[in-house]
Order: C-alpha cells, then sequence, then structure tokens
C-alpha cells in the first residue's frame, strides 16, 4: 500500500502537467466535419461542403429565413467567422446572429445579428425584436472593404452592453446597448436569408470567452 502523502503528491503534480485554460482561450466552435455542436435544418437548408458550412442554393430561390443554431449559449466573448456570400448582390443576405434564442416552433429567432449582404454589410441588426438596424457603417467605406463572393472575415466582439463588429479588420459598429431589458446571452446563429437565390458558406469558427461582463 502506498503512504498517502506520495499519493496526494503524485496527485498535485499530474494535475499541475495539465494544460490550463484561460478565459480568452479560442474556442473551435465547427470541427469542419460535423454538426456537433450545432442544430437546424441539416436536411434541406444546411450542408458542409469542403470543411465549411453552407446554406441555400444559386439555383432555386430560398424559401425563408433559415438558422444554424450552436447548443450551447454565450455572454462575453469575441467571434470570428470566415463568411462567403455569393448570388445577386441585390438580393444576396446572410447574417451571423448572436446573445439570440429560438423562438418556440417556429423556424426564425430573436436576437442580434452581424448582417451582411445589399445595404446592410456591416450593420448591427435586431432580428424579429425591434426588427430594425440598430447601428450601421458609411456603405460606401464598406464596398470598398468587402469581397464579393470571396471569402471575407466577421470579428464580433460582446462584453456587457458593449458591442463591436468589424469585417475584414475594419469596424463598422461600436454599439452600447441602453435597454437593460435586452437579454446578454444567447446562442451564435447563421443565417441564410429567404427570398432570392443566394448561398453562404461558414468556416474557421472561433470563439474566444471573456472574463467579466463590464465594458
Amino acid at each position: 500500500m502506498r503512504p498517502l502523502l506520495s499519493i496526494s503528491l503524485g496527485l498535485i503534480l499530474a494535475v499541475s502537467l495539465l494544460p490550463t485554460a484561460t478565459a480568452d482561450e479560442p474556442l473551435h466552435l465547427f470541427d469542419g466535419k460535423t454538426f456537433t455542436g450545432w442544430e437546424g435544418d441539416t436536411e434541406k437548408t444546411w450542408r458542409i461542403v469542403d470543411g465549411a458550412i453552407v446554406g441555400g442554393s444559386l439555383d432555386t430561390v430560398v424559401p425563408r429565413n433559415e438558422f444554424l443554431c450552436t447548443t450551447r449559449t454565450f455572454h462575453s466573448f469575441e467571434l470570428k467567422v470566415k463568411f462567403k456570400l455569393e448570388g445577386d448582390p441585390k438580393t444576396a443576405n446572410a447574417g451571423i446572429q448572436f446573445r439570440t434564442a429560438r423562438i418556440p416552433r417556429h423556424h426564425e429567432v430573436i436576437g442580434y445579428q452581424a448582417d451582411m449582404g445589399q445595404q446592410y454589410w456591416g450593420a448591427l441588426y435586431d432580428e424579429s425584436r425591434r426588427k430594425r438596424v440598430l447601428a450601421e457603417p458609411d456603405q460606401e467605406k464598406i464596398r470598398q472593404i468587402v469581397k464579393l463572393g470571396e471569402w471575407n472575415e466577421y470579428k464580433i466582439r460582446c462584453k456587457g452592453n458593449h458591442i463591436q463588429l468589424w469585417i475584414n479588420g475594419t469596424q463598422t459598429v461600436d454599439y452600447t446597448e441602453m435597454d437593460s431589458a435586452i437579454p446578454l446571452a444567447g446562442v451564435i446563429g447563421l443565417q441564410i436569408h429567404g427570398g432570392g437565390k443566394s448561398r453562404v458558406s461558414y468556416r474557421d469558427i472561433t470563439l474566444a470567452e471573456l472574463a467579466g461582463g463590464e465594458s
């Protein structure tokens, strides 16, 4: 029988050698192969192609808004997503939901959206709640930044009631939510907008959780 002291020291040493996870250590929300950690219409709308989550079609009109959402909720974080939106620039639209919730027995969600497409590039939209743009950049400036039909990157930073958006490294929104009734936590969601022939792809989805809730 081993002495209790030696066993305790062994356990302490083993724990000290384990890798430590910090509050802002990036999480890979998509493994590039499966929908593990996500839920949505994976039979008709969403599929995985060449390591990316793809929704919509360039051949047929997307019948309605559809969302693929994480099964886990998040509060304060920095989210990075690479995306590619294809289709007629006049109708193609998609977005990245955050601090969002599913509407029960409905295909829609409610919460913030980092918008993309049409005249909404880089804007912060409130999906199914206030149903309006909360903050938006100068679209002339954005048109010089966005690579239409190619891969771009969104960065979304939420800490407390402070929300910031970037596209391809250029900040598009710096917004402070003044309504204390708006939830500060929710799921992450990927959207394909209905009403047009468009296709959106998402990949390299990483999230770093931020400590604290104050701005």
